[in-house]
C-alpha cells in the first residue's frame, strides 16, 4: 500500500533540493578482532538506553538527494520520537514515533498516519528502505537485535563498520560528548547498493532516566 500523501510531502522533506554526499573508499587495514576492552564499552553503550541527540541528514538515492535537520532524536529505552524538518523548504516539523514493531507519523499539517510495519511505512513515505527499529542501536555504535552482523575495527581499536540487514554503518568520526562515557558516533554513513544516508551529530545528552 502507498501512501501518496506521505510520499509527496515527506519525501519533500528528506529528499528535496540537491546537495553533494561524497562517500570515501572503506579504509583498508580493518579487524574483525575485537579490542580488549569491547565487551565493557558495548555493555556501557547498551546500557545508554534514555538519551537526546540533534545533528543532521543528508540522503542520497538515484532518485534524488538532500538534506534534512534532526530538531532532536529522543530514545527512552525502546521508544523514540523523531522530529525532523527542512529550513530550505520552510516546512515545519515531521515526527516520528513508535517502538519496535508500531510506528506514528506526522506530518506538518498534523495528518497522522501508524503502522505495524515500520519499515513499509518509511519506505512508503520517503521512498528508501530503512530499518528504523536498528537505527537506535547503529547510532549508539552497536549492532541491533535483529539479523546477523559483522563488525570491523581500525588500528586505534575503535569500531569502523557494521556489516548487517545488508547495509554498511561506516563509523566516519567519533566523540566524546558526555564526560565519564565512552566516545559517540559524531558521523555515520551508511550504505546500501545505490543509496546513502549520512548523519551527523551535533550533541548528545544523557536524558531523564539515565544516571550512568
Amino acid at each position: 500500500m502507498r501512501f501518496p500523501a506521505i510520499a509527496l510531502t515527506l519525501a519533500a522533506l528528506l529528499l528535496g533540493g540537491c546537495t553533494s554526499l561524497q562517500v570515501d573508499p572503506l579504509p583498508e587495514g580493518l579487524t574483525e578482532q575485537p579490542p580488549a576492552d569491547w565487551s565493557e564499552t558495548s555493555a556501557r553503550r547498551d546500557q545508554f538506553q534514555h538519551w537526546e541527540l540533534t545533528g543532521k541528514l543528508a540522503v542520497r538515492q538515484p532518485s534524488d538527494s538532500g538534506t534534512a535537520v534532526i530538531n532532536y532524536w529522543k530514545q527512552d529505552q525502546e521508544a523514540y520520537e523523531l522530529a525532523l524538518s527542512s529550513s530550505f523548504l520552510g516546512m515545519g516539523h515531521t515526527t516520528l514515533e513508535g517502538v519496535p514493531g508500531f510506528i506514528e507519523l506526522t506530518l506538518p499539517d498534523g495528518e497522522r498516519y501508524q503502522s505495524g510495519d515500520p519499515e513499509a511505512l518509511v519506505n512508503a513515505a520517503t521512498g528508501w528502505q530503512l530499518p528504523i527499529d536498528s537505527l537506535a542501536w547503529w547510532i549508539r555504535g552497536l549492532p541491533g537485535p535483529e539479523g546477523d552482523f559483522r563488525l570491523f575495527f581500525d588500528d586505534q581499536d575503535r569500531l569502523a563498520v557494521i556489516r548487517q540487514l545488508g547495509w554498511e554503518i561506516r563509523y566516519d568520526r567519533w566523540q566524546s560528548f558526555i564526560n565519564d562515557y565512552p566516545p559517540l558516533p559524531a558521523r555515520i554513513t551508511a550504505v546500501k547498493g545505490e543509496k546513502r544516508v549520512r548523519l551527523v551529530v551535533t550533541s548528545w545528552r544523557r536524558a531523564d532516566g539515565d544516571s550512568r
